[in-house]
């Protein structure tokens, strides 16, 4: 895999960067757990600069040097917060591992062995104007929602103004896919930000058959005949058991579901496409390539799924391809919650003082 960075950090020599920073940043801004450069897509759009970036998956890592131009520095974990430099916004989706909760102190220590610890720590050593912070939906509930208040009670406790959370849906800001994430801000007290308004949802005009690719794709996108009959009979068992689960077929005039790798997840956005006109097998499958025009997305299109532009590079492989696509962010929302940070952070006094309380936060979740 060095090699291959290598022989990419050549070529991006030969090329001009995709995505640069601007020359007159507005704002600088950190990327961690940083994917395939969702944030930074979303916060570059905004005037910002990224300052450091760290990614530990080496697929994902060269997804990213070919479209900013540089490799992402790895294991977060393995970084001393010292050694990061000084920025305006921490941003960072990281994962939700499980939360030891000890006592009741519910605290800094208790984040201890989990990623959201180095995001703290780094908070607590350079302590940036403001966070961005997003995960899955699930956190607003895990455990009870102790893991919520652990976090939350970190956050606060270093001084940081942090409003109720917010569950925001990508299609409520332009793509045509039923994600649904949990966000985190927060504005240290040297800001004087003490009131945040959530971006307001737009009118979303776009539907599946508007992101899908206009002319034929390859036949190895579509199923074979024998899966797609695996597919029916697994779907009609648990119709019988009167379960929801199995495949599904998206109409052009849809929304996706949330995209996602494992668990059929790709089967769960099946469209239909008859734009095919040659049926040999590109793939060792086991059947023939289905004639009802049944075919899976391609990453090209779950990229548009999540809002990222069509200049961005696809580089790896398509099973890495649609892993990295599935793990990143709907880049419109970061821009919204973005625009919004930035707006509270040039003048605090447009956002009222956050009013709600503690039982009004508990109820919400």
């Amino acid at each position: 895999m060095e090699n291959a960075i290598k022989e990419k950090n050549g070529k991006q020599n030969e090329a001009a960067i995709l995505f640069p920073a601007p020359i007159n940043p507005k704002f600088t801004f950190i990327d961690l757990f940083a994917g395939i450069g969702g944030f930074r897509l979303a916060l570059q759009s905004l005037g910002g600069k990224c300052a450091f970036t760290s990614e530990w998956d080496k697929y994902a890592q060269v997804t990213y040097h070919a479209n900013f131009g540089e490799v992402p520095l790895g294991d977060i974990t393995k970084i001393q917060e010292k050694d990061v430099p000084n920025h305006d916004i921490l941003c960072g989706g990281f994962p939700c591992q499980a939360f030891s909760i000890a006592g009741f102190r519910q605290g800094f220590e208790d984040t201890r062995g989990t990623l959201f610890f180095d995001i703290a720590r780094i908070l607590a050593e350079k302590r940036p104007k403001a966070f961005l912070l997003e995960n899955v939906k699930g956190l607003s509930n895990h455990k009870g929602g102790k893991t919520l208040s652990v976090i939350l009670k970190t956050l606060r406790d270093m001084d940081y103004y942090v409003p109720t959370p917010k569950i925001i849906r990508a299609e409520d800001f332009g793509v045509p896919q039923k994600r649904e994430r949990i966000f985190i801000v927060g504005f240290h007290k040297k800001t004087n930000v003490c009131g945040f308004k959530w971006p307001a949802p737009i009118p979303r005009e776009k539907k599946v058959g508007d992101i899908l690719e206009k002319g034929p794709v390859s036949s190895k996108f579509y199923v074979s005949t024998q899966y797609l009959a695996a597919l029916k009979a697994h779907r009609a068992r648990h119709e019988n058991k009167g379960n929801g689960f199995g495949y599904e077929i998206i109409r052009h005039d849809q929304v996706a579901n949330t995209i996602v790798i494992g668990g059929m997840g790709k089967e769960r956005n099946l469209v239909i496409d008859h734009s095919l006109k040659d049926f040999t097998p590109v793939t060792k499958i086991v059947g023939e390539v289905n004639r009802e025009g049944i075919r899976r997305m391609t990453p090209r299109e779950w990229a548009r799924l999540q809002g990222y532009p069509d200049e961005f590079r696809i580089v790896c492989s398509n099973a890495q391809a649609y892993k990295q696509f599935a793990n990143s962010v709907a880049v419109p929302v970061i821009q919204a919650v973005g625009k919004q940070i930035s707006r509270a952070l040039d003048k605090p006094s447009l956002f009222g003082e956050d009013q709600i309380s503690q039982r009004q936060e508990e109820l919400l979740f």
